[in-house]
């Protein structure tokens, strides 16, 4: 994964060496890289961003889950937007009708897989010239219609070694591979002609293409789709609804009999997904529990708060997530978000990460209100985590600077415009780098001295 910024200010993003949409790396990446830096601390402290934690700490599976209950949730909501729409009104139900009429008389002939061979089609016909062009050289030179080609080389070679194979039968084998391949060269030769009679056939197929794949875009921005498959899936549904109509049946009927088969599919995932999150809630808290004891939190007191929303299922399920600690012994549990000072969010940004982190841990100023002795743990418990995974940090602190494999200075030149370099350190520059960290050599000296 990678990402470009250029001097004028544009990016480009990558996946695989290719170029790819920046959500969709961005998505990619919080897959395998678990960031914490100050603006996650700040969204550890809502309630929606705990739960999306939770959920991730429950596995790939839940993450499924979800994406299927987003989707639920989609279409519960476009139901009963139709359902609506019915109630309304014989003039809104006549706008529907019309609406279905118009989506299925533009979807007409579709099937599926249509976009993408019509795609690949249009994609071949733009580059016929160069086709016609390698297809017809190639022809040419295995069978040629004057001269002779790779083909006749072949058979005339064949004729050299054919009267020899009776006087030395170890010929044979190699007579027999010159017949085989002068075949092979002609029928691919005949192939290869057909292919370029196919190019001709139909000189005006780009232009129908394109029309089809105009037809294809329009309707699905006409009928608000985005995507292909929801434009078949939507015509699908239209079809089935007028012809419930024309057979007397009852629009507001069936519209709140879909509302409720809707419905009852988000309740499913909902309860689907809070099993799910009641498993987890335990092992998650006690894994962060014993994270925090780790570097200063106390005893480590978090857990995982589940209740059910009062509003009941939403696009993320029916359940609210709270995660509370205890700072201080004798003090009641309370939410991270009223009770957490900046260097505690922190810290349990730190623990979450240890917990539920990938294969590579940023942690972008992890440091932020803490010191002394709770950043030596906070070291150590990035040092340990190197064990595991990769971990990258950006620190003030010596105590958690000094425990890292490798260093880099990261400096800003001022000028114009002002440029930011990043210089790998070794071992002197290190230890020099550390030093000022702690306040240079006359404050060491200082110290020492006193």
């Amino acid at each position: 994964l990678a990402r470009r910024v250029f001097g004028d200010g544009r990016t480009r993003a990558y996946a695989w060496g290719r170029a790819a949409p920046r959500d969709d790396v961005a998505a990619a990446a919080e897959r395998v890289i678990a960031m914490s830096g100050q603006f996650e601390q700040r969204r550890l402290a809502r309630a929606a961003y705990q739960l999306d934690v939770l959920d991730a700490f429950c596995g790939d599976e839940q993450l499924r889950r979800r994406a299927a209950a987003r989707v639920a949730w989609r279409e519960l909501q476009a139901v009963r937007r139709r359902h609506d729409e019915l109630q309304g009104g014989a003039e809104a139900a006549e706008a529907r009708l019309a609406e279905l009429r118009a989506l299925v008389e533009d979807t007409l002939g579709m099937e599926a897989e249509d976009e993408d061979s019509l795609r690949a089609e249009r994609e071949r016909l733009r580059h016929v010239t160069e086709l016609a062009a390698g297809a017809g050289a190639a022809s040419e030179a295995l069978a040629p219609d004057d001269g002779e080609g790779a083909a006749s080389l072949v058979a005339v070679a064949e004729r050299a070694i054919s009267p020899l194979e009776a006087l030395a039968p170890e010929l044979r084998r190699a007579g027999d591979e010159l017949r085989d391949v002068e075949l092979r060269l002609r029928e691919t030769a005949t192939e290869l002609r057909s292919f370029l009679a196919s190019l001709e056939a139909e000189p005006d197929r780009l232009e129908q293409v394109e029309a089809e794949l105009d037809r294809i875009a329009e309707a699905k921005r006409r009928f608000r789709c985005t995507s292909y498959e929801e434009l078949l899936a939507r015509a699908a549904e239209a079809r089935a609804e007028l012809d419930a109509l024309e057979e007397g049946a009852d629009p507001v009927a069936a519209a709140a009999k879909a509302v409720e088969v809707a419905e009852q599919r988000v309740d499913e995932l909902a309860l689907v997904l809070r099993k799910a999150r009641e498993a987890a809630a335990g092992p998650f808290a006690q894994a962060v529990a014993g994270e925090l004891e780790g570097i200063g939190m106390g005893e480590g007191e978090f857990r995982v708060e589940l209740s059910a929303q009062a509003t009941g299922p939403r696009v993320t399920g029916a359940d609210t997530v709270a995660f509370q600690i205890r700072p201080n012994h004798g003090l009641p549990f309370a939410p991270v978000a009223e009770t957490a000072s900046g260097g505690e969010l922190s810290r349990i940004a730190l623990a979450i990460a240890a917990v539920g982190g990938g294969e590579t841990l940023v942690f972008d100023e992890i440091d932020a209100g803490i010191g002394g002795q709770t950043a030596h743990a906070v070291g150590e418990t990035l040092e340990r985590l190197a064990t595991r995974a990769q971990v990258l940090t950006i620190t003030h602190l010596p105590q958690i600077a000094s425990r890292a494999d490798r260093h880099f200075r990261v400096e800003k030149l001022p000028g114009d415009p002002t440029h930011t370099r990043i210089d790998p350190l070794g071992e002197p520059e290190r230890r020099d780098e550390i030093q000022r960290m702690l306040g240079g050599q006359e404050f060491l000296t200082a110290v020492q001295a006193d």
